[in-house]
């Protein structure tokens, strides 16, 4: 039996494989994050924590976390709507909805901002109507949230539709038949079933938003202490070869960002438990 199980291995053994995994991750993950570790501990504490706690570097973290909150959760229930109808109905065009959500992948980042800037701004196609409106998209807070929302739609409806292919419409038609509501149904059948991917799908998008930077600077104005990310400011401080500081400025939003996806990982860790027991 043991001999039929190596000759049916197609990689080689746990040994080998487990070497290569750490290698690799170690120099294309760890080593570098903690050199960035190492050469922020250079400043010395009291100077690292003047850096992040500048008025301008708590603004920066705050927008960038906050905007990149509420993309995710915008993704979370739209990119659920989007999933759901490309696998539960079939119309003309699926494929090319399909194909369309790929998109922001293959979008260069710094093309995106232009186009969501040129129709957003307040001379824009969208961005004239919102503008009698008063609300200001482009060169706001509010445009940075579209841009992350954009780039990080695929990650939600990618996550999601392998899941929902695997419940069973027959489901629905029961819970139909006990005289559930659909309200109910989707909570009490669909939801528990799709909540571990969904978790996934809102930390990846998350996680994503975090990093961007080229389509949120054409959209956001760049303005200190209002639409400046923390990215931004990370890359205003090396151009302004203070290293140290922009070092600094990574290792929190590294460690802010690794607590945040650890709470996430943990709820979807529970969802699941709970799911099994």
């Amino acid at each position: 039996m043991r001999k039929a199980l190596k000759r049916g291995s197609i990689l080689p053994g746990f040994g080998i494989t487990m070497g290569f995994t750490l290698t690799y991750l170690g120099l294309i993950v760890i080593i570098p994050l903690s050199m960035l570790f190492l050469r922020s501990a250079s400043m010395g504490w009291a100077d690292i924590w003047h850096t992040i706690a500048t008025p301008r570097a708590l603004a920066a973290f705050k927008l960038s976390f906050g905007a990149s909150f509420a993309a995710a959760s915008i993704n979370a229930v739209f990119g659920l709507i989007v999933a759901w109808v490309l696998v539960r109905y079939a119309f003309p065009g699926k494929a090319l909805v399909d194909a369309l959500v790929d998109l922001p992948f293959a979008l260069p980042t710094a093309v995106a901002g232009i186009s969501l800037t040129a129709v957003y701004s307040a001379n824009g196609w969208i961005g004239k109507y919102l503008a009698l409106a008063g609300i200001k998209v482009a060169y706001a807070p509010l445009g940075i949230i579209v841009a992350l929302t954009f780039i990080g739609l695929p990650f939600i409806v990618r996550t999601l539709q392998p899941v929902i292919r695997e419940i069973d419409p027959e489901v629905e038609e029961v819970a139909a038949s006990l005289g559930a509501r659909r309200w109910q149904t989707f909570l009490r059948v669909i939801l528990p079933g799709i909540l571990p991917a969904l978790l996934t799908g809102f930390a990846m998008a998350f996680a994503r938003a975090l990093g961007e930077y080229g389509s949120v600077i054409f959209i956001s104005g760049n303005m200190p202490m209002r639409t400046e990310i923390a990215p931004l400011l990370i890359m205003t401080k090396l151009e302004e070869y203070d290293y140290a500081g922009a070092t600094a400025i990574a290792a929190a939003m590294l460690v802010l960002s690794f607590f945040l996806l650890l709470c996430i990982n943990f709820l979807q860790w529970f969802s699941r438990r709970h799911q099994v027991s």
